[in-house]
């Protein structure tokens, strides 16, 4: 099989149409929810092999997939957070939205631009302009680029994180004008030190006051810059459009959105990225028709990106609840992130989370088997509002083997050796303690091999 620096880029983002090669079956819908959204249940897998892949994502894209009611209640509960002041009280509220909300691929698209624009509420220290800045990424992860990185670049939360609170004429702060370069938009190369520094003048003047952006005209440097061969009287709206207008950005993005969707490595090659970067400049930066056409292609379904990814701690913990309908104390799942290297609104650094084979060491791939089985052990635990038995017993699942295929098909994106598959219908059919523990073991044994830590 070719590597996907080599493979062919027609054939790679054609949309993918099933046929008796490559039939549409309820693992390929399996691998579509765990990169689209985080899982799929049983019923949900039943609903999509009933359609037409196009249909699915389709569905999965469709805006307004949370009701009024359900958007009312969890605008409740973050404003009952955000009274305690405590931005870790906010990372266990996503995670319940997460967990709960019927627009997966929304909140899946918001957690990729929480990585990108990466920012720590160690130091930001305000839940509310944390949860500020989670709304901007919400609203805009699957809209307009461009408006995104004009919002972000007067988002309180992130002029804090870059020290660029106060942005001084005569003392130019040059954090966010390298990191919108380096980071956010262009990538290393793309600009020189002296870009950074005219950018840097745009930006004079942008300032938090009281926890808002406020523009201070009397601390604006008016001269004359030239930013990335682009020359005027430029302010730091104009120094993002001069950003954005380079056309290093869209394959800078695109490249990203391979990398989240498709597979953790090799990286894309340029001549792979060039389709989707030239429609992604040409659609005026819209993310939405990216993604979907990522997710729609023969590479997303290719052997390529399925089992290419090592599951994140999110992917992890919210995927292993969503495959079983599950529910669990939000705060204690949040603080079971945390030890294994995820904790949402607490990002390493402005670079955000590695990802990849870094998501595994030995601490982390313990911590990892002991996050799931103290999910299985919780009494706050719950599938589809019961016990794992009567959960299995409603799927109409009485043997042991059908059991662990059952658990396979939903948790598992590359086949279960069948060794492990013995070993854990041995365990079903022991006599250690009632049914309800021999599941536990089951799913536990499950989910501490390799193939489990991989999406």
């Amino acid at each position: 099989m070719n590597r996907p620096q080599h493979v062919d880029p027609e054939w790679a983002w054609s949309p993918y149409s099933p046929d008796a090669q490559t039939p549409w079956t309820r693992a390929l819908a399996a691998h579509l929810y765990r990169r689209a959204g985080f899982a799929a249940t049983t019923q949900q897998l039943d609903d999509a092999v009933a359609q037409s892949p196009g249909e699915v994502l389709q569905d999965l894209m469709q805006p307004g997939r949370e009701s009024q009611d359900y958007a009312n209640d969890i605008d409740d509960l973050a404003r009952a957070n955000l009274a305690t002041g405590d931005p870790k009280k906010m990372s266990a509220w996503w995670l319940y939205r997460m967990l709960t909300t019927p627009a997966q691929l929304q909140e899946k698209a918001t957690l990729f631009w929480h990585g990108h624009f990466a920012t720590g509420a160690e130091k930001v220290e305000d839940a509310d302009l944390v949860y500020g800045q989670y709304r901007l990424l919400r609203e805009h992860a699957t809209g307009d680029f461009g408006a995104l990185l004009h919002g972000i670049s007067r988002d309180p939360a992130m002029l804090i994180y870059l020290d660029s609170a106060t942005n001084r004429k005569s003392h130019p702060n040059e954090n966010y004008a390298r990191e919108i370069m380096e980071l956010f938009a262009l990538g290393e190369g793309a600009y020189t030190e002296q870009d950074i520094r005219e950018l840097a003048r745009c930006f004079t003047g942008w300032e938090v006051r009281r926890g808002k952006f406020r523009f201070n005209r009397y601390q604006h440097d008016f001269g004359e810059k030239t930013v990335l061969g682009t020359s005027g009287k430029l302010g730091g709206d104009e120094g993002v459009d001069v950003v954005l207008a380079q056309s290093t950005a869209p394959q800078f993005i695109v490249r990203k959105l391979i990398r989240f969707y498709v597979c953790d490595e090799p990286e894309a090659s340029d001549e792979l990225v060039a389709p989707l970067a030239r429609e992604f400049r040409d659609s005026g930066l819209q993310v939405g028709p990216v993604i979907q056409r990522i997710l729609s292609s023969n590479l997303f379904f290719s052997s390529h990106s399925r089992g290419r990814k090592v599951r994140s701690p999110i992917e992890l913990g919210v995927g292993f609840l969503r495959a079983l309908n599950g529910t669990t104390g939000i705060y204690e799942l949040a603080a079971g992130m945390a030890q294994i290297g995820q904790e949402l609104f607490y990002p390493p650094n402005v670079k955000g989370w590695d990802g990849g084979r870094t998501w595994i060491n030995s601490s982390t791939l313990l911590g990892r088997a002991n996050l799931i089985r103290s999910l299985l052990e919780s009494d706050k635990t719950r599938f589809s509002g019961a016990t794992l038995e009567e959960l299995v017993d409603r799927e109409g699942l009485q043997k042991p083997h059908e059991i662990v295929d059952w658990l396979a098909e939903l948790l598992f994106a590359v086949p279960v050796p069948e060794t492990v598959r013995e070993r854990v219908t041995g365990v079903l059919e022991s006599n250690d303690g009632d049914r309800e523990n021999r599941l536990r073991n089951a799913l536990t044994v499950l989910c501490t091999l390799p193939e489990f830590q991989l999406a």
